[in-house]
């Protein structure tokens, strides 16, 4: 009886540890959906013509807002885990595979650029009937400059909105990525582009630009995220060089007078992808803007400091409904 229930109890641990060692691409993948089913994170999809949108889900719409999340570049919904976590489970909260991303269409044919993303991701919208009353939209990085312009092009459906660490934006302040850029443009083509990694070495050096805070992440799991993100390197290739032209890399610049629901600006304090400058940049033209500076904090906010983004974002929802509120009683 003790070799059997010995044998039993091994088997489990042995395939965890050959996970560990010979797939952990794998077991990154079994780690994200145990985390949406402990959330109560849904998986579905949307059709829009021929084109299928994945997301996932948590709640019904109801008197509050629905939330819906849109992840940054070579990113998926699920990065926004970290932060459903601290927000109530009664909220309506949606998240996106963003074009290209994931179980979101692929096509070769699909403009990538931000305004094409903004027109598929309005798509999605019509396809799930969020828009049946106006939402709250949240979008970080590449997503906050969809984010942005989306709430720019339909003022109507968005209530109010929260951007975390947002491109799209002419930056007073320059930095190491910025220069990179500068290079990208004046070259031919740079070969080696710091957030599209190809080796484990590559990964940790992606993890210390985008994030304050230095993980002690082991050698296997580097492994198992670049062989998880490897077969779509060459996609985030043509993604990165789409945003990153010149009629996509300003283009929540040239949008944000037009933005006219409350807006929530978050950032990191020692971004080294997207310098926290920007953040003057949209409170300054922006008119009912509140701007949340994060002290320790890099590129990575989602990540990085999930409860306090969630706080501050529950925190504006409320402020903005009492503020509504009193406009009806005024």
């Amino acid at each position: 009886m003790f070799v059997i229930a010995g044998g039993t109890l091994a088997i489990p641990i042995l395939a965890f540890v050959a996970s560990f060692l010979l797939w952990p691409s794998a077991l990154i993948r079994i780690y994200y959906w145990y985390w949406r089913r402990a959330l109560g994170m849904q998986v579905r999809y949307a059709y829009y013509d021929d084109y299928q949108f994945c997301y996932s889900y948590r709640g019904r719409p109801g008197n509050k807002p629905s939330i819906l999340m849109l992840h940054g570049f070579s990113a998926h919904k699920d990065m926004w885990l970290s932060v459903v976590k601290f927000l109530p489970k009664n909220l309506h909260l949606v998240c996106v595979d963003m074009p290209g991303h994931e179980g979101t269409t692929r096509s070769s044919l699909d403009d990538y650029s931000i305004n094409g993303q903004v027109k598929r991701i309005h798509e999605f919208v019509e396809c799930i009937k969020l828009n049946r009353k106006p939402f709250h939209l949240v979008g970080t990085s590449m997503g906050g400059n969809v984010a942005g312009v989306y709430a720019a092009q339909y003022p109507a459906e968005v209530c109010s909105l929260s951007l975390v660490c947002p491109a799209g934006l002419p930056y007073p302040t320059d930095n190491k990525f910025r220069k990179f850029l500068r290079e990208l443009k004046e070259s031919e083509g740079i070969d080696r582009i710091p957030l599209i990694p190809s080796t484990p070495e590559e990964m940790a050096e992606m993890l210390k630009l985008c994030s304050y805070v230095r993980f002690k992440v082991p050698q296997q799991i580097l492994q198992g995220l670049v062989d998880v993100r490897i077969p779509h390197n060459e996609f985030y290739r043509k993604l990165f060089l789409e945003i990153v032209n010149e009629k996509s890399v300003y283009k929540l610049h040239e949008n944000m007078r037009k933005i006219k629901a409350p807006t929530q600006v978050i950032w990191g304090k020692q971004d080294q992808v997207l310098d926290v400058s920007g953040a003057d940049v949209l409170a300054n033209s922006i008119p009912d803007c509140h701007v949340h500076i994060l002290e320790n904090c890099g590129h990575s906010v989602v990540v990085e400091r999930p409860r306090k983004t969630a706080k501050l974002i529950l925190e504006f929802l409320a402020l903005v409904h009492n503020a509504e509120n009193s406009k009806k009683l005024a």
